[in-house]
């Protein structure tokens, strides 16, 4: 139904922004993948998945073509629902979800959150030759700091209980991370808890 929504940024977090066009807000659930690439206050054109249930109506949106067409692959297998998608492209890029595939390393995959040993299977055998036909997209690299570290581990709890985590949890992970290196960005605070959790 929608390819993209092009628009400004009005707010901004780890799981999901709000993209204003003709004064209209969008609400957008987002991959950590395409926060990092994301800057506050920008025009910006996100790549739309429009999911529609009995009971729910979501937007799933993406910073390029590529991750989209990657969720996209992800949720035909039995077992990943969108929200598993969006999980396994925060924990990983794009091409590590493709070269864990491509190269059948069930571990790589069993290690995100949500993932068991048949789903990452099930990944394997349902993907690996979709993979393998088709050519990896840009690697992305950047982080996005945030220079309080109180702010940080805020945000950084405030998006993992968004994605599901219980609030205890999250905040005992993070206080160890945060012990071992005060000064991990936004991105790497999340994406290590998520290993963790």
């Amino acid at each position: 139904m929608y390819d993209y929504i092009k628009g400004e940024l009005t707010e901004l977090t780890p799981t999901e922004v709000v993209l204003e066009n003709n004064q209209i807000g969008y609400k957008i659930l987002i991959s950590l993948q395409t926060y990092s690439r994301l800057k506050m206050a920008e025009s910006t054109r996100l790549y739309i998945y429009h999911h529609i249930r009995e009971d729910i109506e979501q937007l799933y949106g993406f910073y390029d073509k590529d991750e989209r067409a990657l969720f996209c692959n992800l949720i035909e297998v039995s077992g990943i629902g969108p929200n598993s998608a969006r999980m396994m492209l925060s924990s990983l890029s794009s091409d590590e979800i493709r070269g864990a595939i491509i190269s059948g390393d069930v571990n790589k995959l069993k290690s995100i959150k949500g993932i068991g040993l048949k789903t990452a299977q099930r990944l394997l055998i349902e993907l690996k030759d979709k993979m393998v036909k088709r050519s990896s997209g840009d690697d992305f690299s950047g982080s996005f700091t945030i220079p309080q570290a109180g702010k940080q581990r805020e945000e950084a709890a405030s998006a993992l209980v968004l994605l599901g985590f219980s609030k205890a949890n999250v905040e005992k992970v993070l206080d160890l991370l945060l012990k071992e290196n005060p000064a991990y960005t936004l991105e790497e605070l999340i994406k290590l808890s998520l290993k963790r959790l």
